[in-house]
Formats: structure tokens, sequence, C-alpha cells
């Protein structure tokens, strides 16, 4: 009988351990970082971060015309025919500067605007965006549909 004590006694002690082993792991796997992929799977270019600040500054102007504000510039879009590029050969190329120069004169069309066409002309400038990411990088255009709605 004694042994069958003993026995019990160290298959309970067994079963605490694997019991207690098991409470433990969740908080090991908690306490692990997440890792996150970036935005931009070939880095964020300083023309990638213009033009994400150029696309939320895009919404607030889109937000001013709806609610009739004056619309207000505060980036220096300019910037978008310097910037580094994660593809320099297609920042540098002329297809790319005549799109942009489109896009620079729709943002200045904008500004001088009388209020009854300020919709028009921000289509227009969004149309520009458009038709430079069909033409050199395609991944921007789901979001900047967005601008549309």
């Amino acid at each position: 009988m004694r042994n069958h004590h003993k026995y019990l006694l160290l298959l309970s002690l067994f079963f605490g351990v694997v019991v207690s082993c098991g409470k433990e792991e969740p908080e090991i796997a908690l306490s692990k970082p997440a890792v996150q992929s970036p935005i931009n799977p070939n880095g964020d270019s300083e023309l990638a971060l213009l033009m994400r600040a150029m696309f939320d500054e895009a919404r607030k102007i889109k937000t001013q015309i709806e609610n009739g504000e004056p619309v207000t510039v505060e980036l220096n879009h300019e910037e978008i025919l310097q910037a580094h590029a994660t593809e320099p050969e297609k920042a540098a190329s002329p297809e790319f500067k005549a799109y942009a120069n489109l896009y620079l004169q729709s943002l200045v069309d904008l500004q001088s605007a009388s209020t009854p066409q300020l919709a028009g002309i921000f289509e227009n400038l969004v149309d520009n965006c458009m038709a430079c990411h069909q033409a050199m990088c395609p991944g921007p255009m789901v979001k900047i549909k967005k601008l549309r709605q």
C-alpha cells in the first residue's frame, strides 16, 4: 500500500509539473515582439514619403472643398521633381517629369480657382495622379481612387 501512495504522489507531482509548464507557455508567447512588414517592400524613398503626404493633403483639400472652405496647400509639392525615388531612373525620365508638371499645374489651378470650379479642378488633379501611376507605378492606384469617393 505504501508504494501505492508513493506512486500517486509521484504521479501528482509529474502532473503538476506538466500542467504548470503548459500555463507558462502562453505568457512566453505573448511576450515575443510582433514582426511588422514594411509598407513598401522596396523601402521608403523620399518620393514615396512625399507622395503619402501629398495623398493626405489631397484628402484634406477634398474635405475643404466639400465643406465650402478655402483650399489651403501646406506641403511643397514641387519637391516631386527632386525627391529621391525608389527607382531613380523612372523619376528622371521625361515621362515622369511631364506627369509631375501636369500635377503641379493642377495644383496651381486649384489654388486660383473660384469656388464653383474647385470640384472639377480637384478631379483633374486626381486624374493626373492616376494617369502618372498607371504609366509609372500602378500600386498606389487603389489608394488614389479613394480620393474620388
